[in-house]
């Protein structure tokens, strides 16, 4: 099992393409499925690794974990993507040791996102975290470094205003639609696909374009038809994605196909449409922005807003770092006290062994009637101070001796 001793930092990754250095046609050839993730996840221990997790967003696409060298992880993460391992390696950022925990922490809190703030990220690293854990691939180090991260987000999310307002990359979407089309209650709106993004999106329309006129499509109907019923708005099947969209004004897709869903030919002399394509790998063919009825907007072009809602944001970095620094000091003191463990496991065993020494007994003869819980407690007092002090100084051996000393000493008092 991965994890159970304590982990050599400098040899934690991260490797990853994010918004900053690529498009969305590049990221979407590096995005990673549920499948690719399973396989890339079964792959792992052919190149050594144990311990990793995969997050692939409309951001980004990262990859950590502990490895000998960084370029495992990529190769491995390249595996089964349309983009190859030269390509990423040009393009991607690499961080390791504290750099690397620091590079999670901000994107944890919505630091690192196109939209500042994004809290969206949240949810889909758990997910992509719990994946992993599923498969046997988060140890003690991975599990406590993401806990850390989460409380991290939550206490920003609590105590600033970094998250403030409503702005994400959904969001985003409707703020396009509002202040693009006139009459939003005459309109049809097609949604595909009713995952998170989905339904966060279909949410956001009903509370702040005032319209409940939007049909749902999802390649399992019955998702489509649950969130239809608890929304109030229509869905339809699948297979009446053609006639569906040339009903449509406004086009909003949310799916993670890998190809497109909507091609060129569908849009073609069917009207004027709005389509906004939140899926990475894009999921509405590229060429149907060149058609004269269609205006075609992405997640990079989205994101692009700048409100006061973003402004009012920056403002509140400063504090989220510093809430930051002080989660990584209490996960590195975590760290720290790790490498202490077999310390403390020989001592506690060696103060048991001392425990039936003849000149123990006879230095100590009220021991020998002595109930074991209060000798189990006697000893554990013991190991908690020898921790302690090995927290503030860095002298093992030290400690050790001077453990053995205050045990003889309290047992024949």
């Amino acid at each position: 099992m991965p994890g159970q001793s304590s982990k050599d930092i400098s040899k934690f990754f991260i490797a990853g393409i994010n918004y900053k250095k690529t498009d969305a046609a590049i990221r979407g050839k590096f995005a990673i499925s549920n499948d690719q993730y399973a396989s890339l996840l079964s792959l792992a221990p052919s190149y050594g690794l144990n311990e990793l997790f995969i997050l692939s967003t409309c951001n980004r696409t990262e990859i950590y974990g502990f490895a000998d060298q960084p370029d495992q992880l990529i190769q491995l993460l390249c595996h089964q993507t349309e983009g190859n391992a030269d390509t990423f390696s040009q393009l991607a950022y690499v961080k390791s040791g504290m750099s690397a925990i620091q590079h999670m922490f901000s994107v944890g809190a919505g630091l690192d996102s196109q939209i500042l703030g994004d809290y969206e990220i949240v949810g889909q690293l758990k997910v992509a975290v719990k994946f992993a854990r599923e498969k046997g691939f988060i140890g003690t180090f991975s599990e406590r470094l993401v806990n850390s991260v989460l409380q991290s987000s939550k206490a920003i999310k609590n105590n600033t205003g970094l998250s403030g307002g409503t702005v994400s990359v959904s969001f985003a979407a409707i703020q396009f639609i509002k202040e693009n089309i006139a009459d939003i209650a005459g309109k049809e709106i097609l949604l595909l696909g009713t995952g998170k993004i989905g339904r966060s999106t279909c949410k956001n329309i009903i509370d702040y374009l005032g319209t409940t006129n939007i049909t749902l499509i999802n390649r399992t109907q019955e998702k489509a038809a649950e969130l239809a019923f608890e929304l109030g708005v229509q869905y339809v099947p699948a297979d009446l994605l053609s006639d569906h969209i040339r009903r449509a004004d406004i086009i909003i897709v949310a799916t993670n196909a890998a190809t497109p869903t909507i091609l060129t030919s569908h849009l073609q002399d069917q009207g004027n449409k709005l389509v906004i394509d939140l899926s990475i790998p894009c999921n509405v063919e590229e060429s149907s922005r060149l058609l004269p009825n269609v205006q075609l907007v992405n997640v990079d072009e989205l994101s692009r807003i700048n409100d006061a809602t973003l402004q009012k944001r920056e403002a509140e970095v400063p504090l989220a770092l510093a809430i930051i620094e002080e989660h990584i000091a209490e996960f590195t003191d975590w760290h720290e006290m790790r490498k202490h463990v077999p310390v403390l496991k020989a001592v506690k065993t060696k103060l048991k062994e001392i425990q039936t020494f003849p000149s123990y007994i006879q230095l100590c003869p009220g021991t020998v009637t002595t109930r074991p819980v209060d000798s189990d407690l006697k000893i554990q007092r013991v190991i908690n101070g020898m921790a302690s002090k090995m927290r503030q100084q860095n002298t093992r051996g030290c400690q050790y001796i001077e453990a053995i000393n205050e045990f003889i000493t309290t047992g024949s008092n």
